[in-house]
């Protein structure tokens, strides 16, 4: 879902860089996997098809952050005010 995010903090030798991968249109997502000792986190497209790859070493990774963006239920939304038609 656009907005969903991850982030990848990485042990740089003397010190930590944090990397980030958004979806960035409606319809996208991210995904993580972890294959091989590589991190590997994409946005994916609806169809599946990988639009950005980041890949790290899975033994320089120190964090990895997944920050979904909140979900609203059909429950707890809130209902609007009715208006009244405006022909009458």
């Amino acid at each position: 879902m656009k907005g969903d995010r991850v982030e990848i903090v990485v042990d740089a030798g003397d010190t930590t860089r944090t990397y980030e991968v958004v979806a960035t249109r409606a319809g996208r997502r991210v995904e993580t996997a972890v294959r091989r000792g590589v991190v590997e986190v994409s946005e994916v497209t609806r169809s599946g098809t990988a639009v950005r790859t980041a890949r790290f070493m899975a033994n320089r990774v120190l964090a990895l952050v997944e920050q979904p963006v909140p979900r609203i239920d059909d429950g707890e939304r809130e209902e609007s005010p009715h208006r009244e038609d405006p022909k009458s």
